[in-house]
Parts: C-alpha cells; sequence; structure tokens
C-alpha cells in the first residue's frame, strides 16, 4: 500500500512542478454554487482500525470532489459555529463557504451549500493574477475575517459577509519586514489568540518558510501587550502551513514536508502560548506524525473548535492544487488529552 502511495506522489510531484506557472481560472463576479460529492474516511492509518493517534482521536474525514473545475485549491478555512457551516479562501483569489453534514454520531458524512466567490481588492474588483491572488491563511473573529496573502505579502481585514461576498478589504500594517517575507514562502497563518490567554486575544501571523539568519521561521504578534516578532524554531526540514490557538491559549501548528523519496509528510506541534514574546525564538513538542500510510494530502488548512459535547476538535482541510493526481480531504479529530 505504502508503495502504491508513493508511486502517487511522484507522479504528483511531477505534474505539479510542470503546472505550477498556469495561471489561474479568472474569477467571474457573482455568488457560484457547486455541487460537492463525498466519501467517508472512516480509518486514519490505511489498513488500520485504530483510532487514537497520540493525542487525538480520529472522528472521521471526507475525500470531496465535484464535476466543476472550479473546484479546489482550498487553502485556510475556519468553522463558524459547532463544526457545520464553515468558510475559507482559495490560493487562487476565492472565498468558499458551505455547510458538514453530520450523522447520528455526529460523524462528518457530507458537504452542501458549497459556494465561491471571488475576493475582491480595493477596487471592488475580483483579485486579478497569482502574485495579488494567492490567500494563504485566514481566520474569523465576531463579524471580521482577517487573511493574508503571499508573493504580494499583505494581511487584510473584511466584514464577514455571507451572502454576496462584497466586502472591501482594509490593509493592514505588515508585522514582518517585508523584504524577510520570501515570493512563495510568506504569511500561512494567521490565528487569533483566546481573549482569556496570555495574548489577550491578539491575532498571530506565522509564516511558511521565510527564514532568518539562524534559519528559524518569522512570526509575529499583531497587536496588543505582546506585540512584536518571534520565530518558530524550524525542524527536520518542515515548513508551517496554517495554525489556530487551542482553548488553553497554546498555539498549534500544522506542518507539511515534501520529498521526492518519501513523499509528504505532516505533523502537529504545540508551542506554549505564554512562551510567545518578541525576540524569542518558540519550540514545542509533536502531537501528531503522518505520512503517506496515512490518509493525508498536501494538508493546508487548520481550524480548532468546540464541539456541542464540549470536546476540542482539530480538523484539515488539504489544497490539490487543481491537480488530478492530488485529493481534497477533510479530516476531523478530537482532542483526547
Amino acid at each position: 500500500m505504502r508503495s502504491v502511495a508513493l508511486l502517487c506522489w511522484r507522479v504528483w510531484l511531477t505534474l505539479a512542478i510542470s503546472t505550477a506557472c498556469f495561471p489561474a481560472l479568472a474569477q467571474e463576479p457573482g455568488v457560484l454554487p457547486i455541487q460537492i460529492k463525498s466519501r467517508f474516511i472512516s480509518n486514519f492509518r490505511l489498513g488500520s482500525a485504530e483510532t487514537r493517534f497520540g493525542s487525538f482521536e480520529f472522528i472521521g474525514g471526507l475525500d470531496m470532489s465535484s464535476a466543476s473545475e472550479r473546484f479546489g485549491s482550498m487553502s485556510a478555512f475556519h468553522f463558524l459555529d459547532a463544526g457545520r457551516r464553515f468558510l475559507g479562501v482559495t490560493d487562487t483569489g476565492s472565498w468558499y463557504a458551505g455547510r458538514i453534514v453530520r450523522d447520528a454520531k455526529s460523524r462528518p458524512v457530507a458537504v452542501e451549500d458549497y459556494r465561491l466567490a471571488p475576493i475582491l481588492g480595493g477596487d471592488g474588483l475580483p483579485l486579478d493574477g497569482k502574485r495579488d491572488s494567492d490567500a494563504e491563511g485566514m481566520n474569523v473573529s465576531g463579524q471580521t475575517v482577517t487573511v493574508s496573502f503571499e508573493r504580494n505579502h499583505r494581511i487584510a481585514e473584511y466584514k464577514l459577509d455571507l451572502e454576496s461576498f462584497a466586502s472591501l478589504p482594509k490593509i493592514l500594517p505588515l508585522p514582518i519586514p517585508k523584504e524577510e517575507l520570501r515570493t512563495n514562502r510568506g504569511i500561512e497563518t494567521v490565528a487569533y489568540a483566546p481573549a482569556n490567554s496570555p495574548l489577550q486575544g491578539a491575532r498571530v501571523a506565522v509564516t511558511e518558510m521565510s527564514l532568518n539568519k539562524a534559519g528559524n521561521i518569522f512570526a509575529a504578534v499583531l497587536e496588543g501587550p505582546r506585540k512584536g516578532t518571534f520565530y518558530v524554531q524550524r525542524k527536520d526540514g518542515f515548513d508551517i502551513s496554517d495554525g489556530d490557538f487551542l482553548p488553553d491559549g497554546d498555539l498549534l501548528l500544522l506542518e507539511r514536508k515534501y520529498s521526492i523519496i518519501t513523499g509528504i509528510s505532516i505533523r502537529l506541534r504545540r508551542i506554549s502560548g505564554d512562551s510567545i514574546k518578541p525576540g524569542v525564538t518558540v519550540d514545542g513538542p509533536m502531537l501528531l506524525d503522518a505520512d503517506l500510510s496515512y490518509q493525508i494530502d498536501n494538508m493546508e488548512g487548520l481550524d480548532v473548535w468546540q464541539a456541542a459535547d464540549g470536546s476540542t476538535r482539530v480538523s484539515m482541510m488539504s489544497d490539490d492544487n487543481f491537480s488530478v493526481v492530488q485529493r481534497n480531504l477533510y479530516l476531523e479529530f478530537r482532542l483526547a488529552e
């Protein structure tokens, strides 16, 4: 099974490299409904019925597909309630929104009401071209949606609008010097710390792989008493693809690594919220590791949320890069500490 997965990975890598410079599909004004076909994923590890993986219990997942050529390339996402309605961004300049349907055991079984709409620029027109439309990080607090973009590096605030998606951006000051942000390795994570945490509700931005002289990853607190730049220790060649805060104020980071030999690997690292201060380099324990012997792909989005039963859930979304050999996956875990 692993050898087949590795073969598929190598084919994917070849196709991904060969299509990397193709332009994104042109964005059209308006909201586009899309029908999603979902296959339930019952086992996280291929060929195994185990459900416990370190600190996490696997709840279930979805392998999603659509006849629409516009479905895919999903980056960050965030649940707007207890694991049902969600909002996200694609790295081709679109909002996506929908609803997870759950069975009697509260497992995800389908996606309904999925729709796409272009992210608008300050001129009220859809973002045009990969340089301006590469949205990578996103999070929501109340009626404010904060989105980070790379290539043309910036962080913008939008008003939450699930009907027309017509909000215009308010550009925020970059918390990291622009000259330190790498072209395709910019701000990948935007997360809101809990209000009762040491960061007092501040937003935190973490780059994918913009490195300081010590080889560690640039990050920053955008506001509050600990406003300023800090660094995440880079380990084992892994880069940051997203992150979110746990209820206790610790930062959970989603990391990934590509290799032509071993394929793709992901892991989750927990950073103490109290350790995040200007000028410091933070690190923390790995809570989950997975490679192609697990149901993973190019995992781009991470959201931490509270279920109706009070448990903490951690959900991940993958980005298929519009590749025929990659998948759009949704994976859900219960934090079982």
